[in-house]
């Protein structure tokens, strides 16, 4: 394990980049120090100020295919002074549950839809469903793309690179910031597109876009049809504190086995955990898929809370209530490396769900924040509760290479099981990933504004990703670490 002592072992440096009250450094040593576990967090001092620390390991390299090769670690030390975390964020209330409300009571259970929804209500609609309605029917609901359409991408790329609206910089691609769907023209695909939206926002809340020719294509042309197409939804929003507009879902060799739990797991081969994303919807665009393991699934976040209430109301009341999330170091400008976000939100007719798994158990670990209160015994059940629904009621299914999954993170959870990859770096699992915020008229829910702790805002189309000042959206030809 690397300890941060005074004075440092190794050359530190400062990033020149703003995080808001706290200091970033660059502390550099060679891959061969780096053991088992790369993380550390203790109380200190810097200037004679007391500060709180964390360590942890990620590459120095952009270059990914560079990883297991001996390249040089990049230890990145982020120090938060200890004035600006001496009390926790204001606690959230959840709605009072009616008189009478009990656990087995399910016939004074009343019944509601999404755009009139009353707190402890079983929600029915299309949003509403179980695994076993679609587990063997795939072909009824994924969308394959003809020809025509292939041929509509491949002329709305060529434009795109000859009009200079997107061109290559080393790793990048950079894009010119006045753009729109009118720049990426799909006249009959366009309108599938804004049907696959529909059905996600305002209907089961996913879809599957199957046949793009990723073989096919370069990576640039990849990635820019992948750009294209999510114009048709919505603004595309930044994944990480690199600013980056299309994610790369891969094991990148920093933290396989995630040991280090600041790690974002999309970046190792271990089973994500049951959770949702940054943003209102959620792209994932398969290339690769992996030697074994790997598969995905999704779960109605709707049909778990129908099923958590008809067990226990007082399950619901405690997910609605206070919860503290770790920003795993992605720390915007004048913001905690925590904030505070309810697993279900009643807002304005609407049942939203945000629930990140992990991201609880980090932000109150004992010595990480010690402002932050440990999770009560009620909500270690109700974790519990939730993992046991979802996985009763999930539909699992394997993405091919080609495949475009689409999902609404407000009314869906999703996930996928550990995977063992390739000895070759080119035949590795690998999925882009898009972050999207549609617009009001799109469909896009009314959020809660404490929404706004983690998503930069709540109106639609303009919420949701991660902010770090002094970054312009890119989007990058090849996976790279944040931090």
């Amino acid at each position: 394990m690397l300890l941060l002592q005074k004075p440092l072992p190794v050359r530190a440096t400062r990033q020149p980049r703003a995080r808001g009250s706290s200091r970033v450094f660059s502390v550099m040593a060679p891959a061969a120090t780096e053991n088992a576990v790369d993380f550390d967090q203790r109380a200190g001092t810097l200037h004679n100020k007391p500060v709180v620390i964390t360590v942890f390991c990620c590459l120095q390299s952009s270059a990914w295919q560079l990883l297991n090769r001996g390249a040089v670690r990049h230890y990145s030390v982020h120090v938060y002074h200890a004035r600006q975390i001496a009390g926790p964020l204001p606690a959230i209330a959840p709605p009072a549950l009616p008189a009478g409300l009990a656990a087995g009571k399910t016939q004074d259970l009343k019944h509601s839809r999404q755009g009139s929804v009353e707190p402890y209500t079983l929600v029915d609609g299309p949003g509403a469903w179980y695994g076993k309605d679609y587990q063997h029917n795939m072909d009824e609901w994924a969308i394959r793309v003809t020809p025509a359409h292939i041929a509509e991408l491949e002329g709305a790329i060529a434009c795109v690179l000859s009009n200079k609206t997107i061109t290559p910089e080393g790793n990048y691609l950079n894009i010119i910031d006045t753009v729109s769907k009118d720049d990426f023209e799909l006249p009959t695909l366009g309108p599938l597109l804004r049907d696959m939206q529909q059905e996600v926002l305002r209907g089961r809340g996913f879809a599957l876009l199957r046949g793009l020719p990723v073989d096919k294509w370069s990576r640039t042309e990849t990635l820019i049809a992948y750009w294209g197409i999510g114009l048709h939804w919505g603004k595309l929003r930044r994944q990480n504190e690199k600013a980056h507009l299309i994610g790369h879902v891969k094991d990148v060799g920093i933290d396989s086995k995630h040991q280090n739990p600041a790690t974002r797991i999309y970046l190792t081969s271990v089973a994500q955990p049951w959770h949702v994303d940054g943003c209102d919807v959620v792209g994932l665009l398969c290339l690769k898929t992996a030697k074994s393991g790997g598969m995905s699934a999704v779960a109605s976040s709707i049909t778990i809370h129908n099923e958590l209430l008809k067990q226990d109301p007082e399950i619901i009341k405690t997910l609605a209530g206070t919860w503290y999330m770790d920003r795993k170091n992605e720390v915007p400008e004048g913001k905690k490396p925590y904030y505070v976000l309810p697993i279900v939100h009643y807002h304005k007719g609407y049942l939203s769900t945000s629930f990140n798994d992990t991201y609880y158990q980090l932000a109150t670990s004992p010595g990480r924040f010690p402002e932050v209160p440990p999770l009560t015994q009620k909500q270690l059940d109700a974790l519990k509760a939730y993992r046991q629904v979802a996985n009763e009621i999930k539909l699992d299914f394997w993405l091919e290479p080609g495949d475009l999954q689409l999902v609404h993170n407000h009314t869906l959870v999703h996930t996928r099981t550990a995977y063992d990859d390739y000895d070759d770096v080119d035949q590795r699992r690998h999925l882009l990933r898009l972050w999207v915020a549609p617009s009001a008229e799109g469909g896009a829910h009314p959020l809660h504004e404490s929404y706004a702790e983690l998503w930069h805002a709540v109106e639609p189309g303009n919420r949701g990703g991660i902010y770090i000042k002094g970054y312009k959206g890119v989007i990058p030809l090849e996976a790279e670490v944040g931090n």
